[in-house]
């Protein structure tokens, strides 16, 4: 591939471009950024509003689900633990068991 000599590439620079970037290159991407700044203006402001309101109170139904979940964690703690308990008194009889020979 030859590389072209600066004369050359003055050609990549014609009326219909800026800096090398196609005119149409440049409003994609000022609407792009237009678009990214209104979209943060809006999540910000959306935030500030939410800011404002007031916490909603727990519902029944919420608060029975939240049991409920909580319930079931404590039970599988509980499985778990009676596991790793079983599993430790295999390994204490099998330790028992080769430090006797």
């Amino acid at each position: 591939m030859k590389k072209k000599s600066p004369i050359d590439m003055l050609d990549t620079f014609g009326e219909d471009r800026v800096l090398g970037v196609s005119i149409k290159s440049l409003v994609a991407i000022g609407m792009t950024v237009a678009v990214a700044v209104s979209g943060y203006s809006m999540i910000k402001r959306d935030i500030e509003i939410a800011k404002e309101l007031p916490i909603p109170p727990v519902t029944k139904e919420e608060f029975r689900l939240q049991t409920e979940i909580i319930d079931n964690a404590i039970l599988e703690t509980k499985e778990d633990i009676s596991e790793i308990k079983e599993q430790m008194n295999r390994m204490e009889s099998r330790l028992f068991e080769n430090s006797r020979r």
